[in-house]
């Protein structure tokens, strides 16, 4: 047989596919996976998630969808910064390098990408489309600029939204994150926290982890209101938010957030104190929550710290009993959730109690309960009042919608949803992203720049040594003119923060014209696939959901949900390498270290990443061994869903696999002179069976499962001989998808002029697939004996013995059976 020459193979079948066309008639099916950043290589970790995109549009095309399947390039952001700063290179020149690269890199595995859509983030003729929207945005009260304390990263000089702040760092410096207060814009994402909590009960095709880290992070918590008055102050009170109003019997204290206005306005606190609140602080993002502790999904642990208070120098009244109540300033309430104030029950709140000890409070409980240790706090929802006056002898829901129209009848509170959702800051202290479009005049103030002006483009003389945002220091970019008056006028020399650029850019490919074209939209979204890692489900995905419903409100678009399905792919994984000195190593440069008998350590297998140099270059992989071997290896061992190991064993054993079906179907054209093989009835149904599950793991995306089933399929062509024009179709049919270089180049070689790729799948018969008979493998020590029918409702022992009789006198030492699928004997005599 002939050799494994894939570059050819790849060469001749990439000649063949057109992406581009379409068919309008058919009904749509839009798979897209999250563009990459223009970084300039890609890794195996890109590979899987593109992948397993194509080969989900290549299967519904072949069953007779119109496919959307596009790409583009998230082109702004700091690396391309960071990259002029270091190497002395334009932004603009490295991400257009970087993309020319990568998309080289793409074409070369096969993807079926419709190029003609192809879009980057940083040109002007896409970003002139979002700065349209933000001022309709800005016309609709969707944004708006203010003052604001934001999140400072000292190392890439810009502000970070809470989400990009892990565990008080920088997301992508790393760097302790400080407070500063600077003028920002927003937009006002909490104004749809609750339709964006609701409409997370419609995506039944999200996996149900991202649906509840959404949840999580949009922190909805139902409660109430309630005025405390404050002694000497009249007609002063402090607005306190709780889900537990219920238990304000039990108040002892109240304690507001060192934001809180309050603060200032009576001068609470000396400068060292509020220095030291500040400081103490827990991080903000993660919020309150009465019934007992954070409801966030960071820094969980923060609940047990130390609970740090300082005493003002005034009361407050309950607004029941009167009873005058210490105010504290207290390092676990937060400014950004509920009131920014809260009352302190000790008896029934963990964080209440921690803080009550500490500073010596009174703990009177309110619930009875079966629980009679008073040295913890009674939390849970049930229990009957007591030591609460007008609401005792009730239970605890019964009173709490008690309390809730009692306060409202007074005039004193009232119910309230919190929800932790802060409005999303935008505003980015950097050159390499889409200007904001507006200037500032002293006559006029802040003005929007005219939509006919648009786009602001950004200038190409720019000077990136400067410390902060270049855009600030430029000498001549920033003046213009008022749009109003024609006066003197400064531009905003802020850009969008790159999630606004991703948070629309699956409408953008639905036409090709470029921008928002609601006809196109209507065809096409939502998106019916989107595929990309579960570390977007707050950031990326949340965002998305948001801006979609903002294009809706404003017009451009008809739909709320911009995906209808949601696939989050595993991580791609692989073995750690060590020199003798302790330092990680690239997997060649370990290899090569071995080859010279030096010592390398290896660890386990691991997310890639590039601190710890486990990365595999794809271009390697696919210049070693082709690009059907890294697709189909990729998607071979594990379902999508799950972490995926690379190894070099596997990738070899997907190439002699894909050698192994091209020397069968050579072996078929090289007889098929001789007269075609009839197929037998067994393997027909054997064959069918397969195409139905086959189907079936492909409709349900267990694209590993539908690998082990072109295994089975093999096996059973090669042990049956069953070649014949047929059969080899139904292999190269259900092949294509996963490796389509192969499957087209031996289609070709099948029957001429015939494009493999998007021609129909393979039907199969449901009668055949409801046989009563079962065909199974039969081996003796690993190796293929014979097929051997059977019924289905045979025992394990009558199939034993049955396939006993098929190796003759062969001593058995074990039997190794799989239920419709094999028996192997493994025998220490021949027989």
């Amino acid at each position: 047989m002939s050799n494994y020459d894939f570059k050819k193979i790849e060469q001749f079948s990439q000649s063949l596919w057109d992406f581009s066309s379409c068919d309008f008639q058919r009904k749509k099916y839009y798979v897209l996976s999250m563009f990459p950043y223009p970084s300039g290589k890609l890794h195996i970790g890109h590979l899987r998630n593109y992948v397993i995109g194509d080969v989900l549009a290549r299967y519904k095309r072949s069953q007779g969808y119109n496919v959307l399947h596009p790409i583009g390039w998230d082109a702004f952001g700091l690396p391309a910064e960071k990259a002029a700063i270091n190497s002395n290179i334009h932004p603009r020149i490295w991400t257009e390098k970087n993309i020319a690269k990568m998309r080289t890199s793409l074409k070369s595995i096969g993807l079926s990408y419709d190029w003609s859509r192809e879009l980057s983030t940083c040109s002007p003729k896409y970003y002139e489309h979002e700065q349209k929207f933000f001022l309709a945005f800005l016309k609709a009260g969707l944004a708006y600029r203010k003052n604001s304390e934001v999140n400072w990263d000292p190392i890439d000089k810009t502000v970070l939204a809470n989400e990009q702040v892990i565990d008080g760092r920088g997301w992508r410096s790393g760097a302790v994150v400080v407070k500063r207060k600077i003028p920002q814009w927003f937009l006002k994402i909490s104004d749809f926290s609750e339709e964006l909590l609701k409409g997370l009960e419609s995506l039944t095709g999200w996996p149900e982890k991202v649906k509840t880290m959404q949840t999580n992070w949009i922190g909805k918590s139902e409660g109430a209101v309630i005025k405390f008055s404050i002694s000497g102050y009249e007609e002063r009170f402090i607005e306190v938010f709780t889900t537990r109003p219920e238990t304000i019997f039990g108040a002892s204290f109240c304690a507001i957030s060192v934001n809180h206005p309050l603060v200032n306005e009576l001068n609470l606190l000396s400068n060292a104190e509020r220095e030291i609140l500040r400081i103490q602080t827990t991080c903000e993002s993660d919020h309150y929550d009465d019934n007992k502790n954070f409801s966030g999904t960071t820094n969980l642990e923060k609940v047990h710290e130390q609970k740090l208070g300082i005493l003002t120098k005034i009361k407050v009244k309950h607004p029941f009993s009167g009873d005058e109540l210490p105010l504290y300033v207290a390092n676990f309430v937060f400014a950004e959730y509920g009131s920014g104030a809260i009352f302190g029950c000790p008896a029934h709140d963990t964080r209440d109690f921690a803080f009550a000890q500490q500073y010596n409070l009174p703990c009177l409980r309110v619930i009875s309960a079966k629980c009679t240790n008073t040295a913890l706090p009674y939390c849970l929802e049930e229990g009957v009042m007591c030591n609460s006056n007008f609401l005792d002898g009730m239970q605890v829901i019964e009173a709490r919608k008690f309390i809730i129209e009692k306060i409202s009848s007074i005039g004193i509170g009232e119910a309230k949803n919190s929800y932790r959702l802060r409005d999303w800051g935008i505003s980015r202290q950097r050159y390499w992203g889409c200007p904001i479009p507006v200037v500032y005049c002293e006559k006029c103030s802040m003005q929007p720049v005219k939509v006919e002006d648009l786009p602001v483009t950004l200038p190409e003389e720019v000077e990136f040594t400067v410390q902060g945002n270049p855009l600030e220091h430029h000498p001549t970019w920033k003046y213009t003119n008022c749009p109003k008056c024609g006066g003197p006028a400064v531009r905003d020399t802020d850009t969008f923060d790159t999630f606004f650029e991703s948070s629309w850019y699956f409408a953008a490919f639905c036409s090709k014209e470029g921008g928002i074209v609601k006809e196109s939209c209507k065809r096409f979204l939502p998106v019916d696939m989107y595929i990309g890692g579960i570390e977007h489900a707050i950031l990326h995905l949340l965002y998305a959901r948001f801006f979609t419903r903002a294009l809706n409100k404003c017009g451009y678009i008809d739909i709320v949900e911009p995906f209808r399905n949601l696939l989050t792919q595993g991580m791609v994984c692989h073995e750690t390498y060590q020199n003798s000195s302790g330092e990680y190593l690239y997997p060649e440069e370990a290899k090569s270290l071995l080859e010279k008998g030096e010592k390398v350590l290896v660890g386990k297998i691991e997310k890639m990443s590039k601190s710890k140099k486990n990365v595999v270059d794809l271009e390697e992989i696919v210049s070693k061994y082709g690009a059907d071997a890294a697709r189909f290896f990729i998607l071979s061992d594990n379902p999508p869903e799950n972490s995926f190991g690379w190894s070099d064993r596997g990738i070899n054993a997907s190439f002699k696999f894909l050698q192994r079906i091209k020397n069968l179907v050579e072996r078929y054209l090289s007889s098929k002179n001789s007269g075609e093989v009839q197929t037998g009835q067994n393997v027909k149904i054997q064959i069918n069976k397969i195409i139905c599950d086959m189907t079936k793991y492909m409709d349900e995306i267990k694209l590993n499962c539908a690998v082990a089933k072109i295994h089975e399929l093999v096996n059973l062509l090669s042990a049956s001989g069953a070649l014949s024009k047929e059969t080899i179709h139904v292999l190269l049919r259900i092949l294509e998808p996963f490796a389509p270089h192969l499957a087209e180049y031996l289609a070709s070689k099948l029957e001429n002029n015939v494009i493999l790729y998007g021609s129909p799948w393979v039907a199969y018969n449901e009668v055949l697939t409801q046989s009563d008979a079962v065909t199974l493998m039969v081996r003796k020590n690993g190796k293929f004996v014979q097929l051997l029918e059977v019924k289905k409702d045979s025992s394990e022992e009558e199939i034993i013995s049955q396939a006993k009789r098929l190796i003759k006198n062969a001593v058995v030492d074990k039997v190794i059976y799989v239920p419709g699928k094999m028996v192997n004997f493994l025998c220490s005599s021949p027989g």
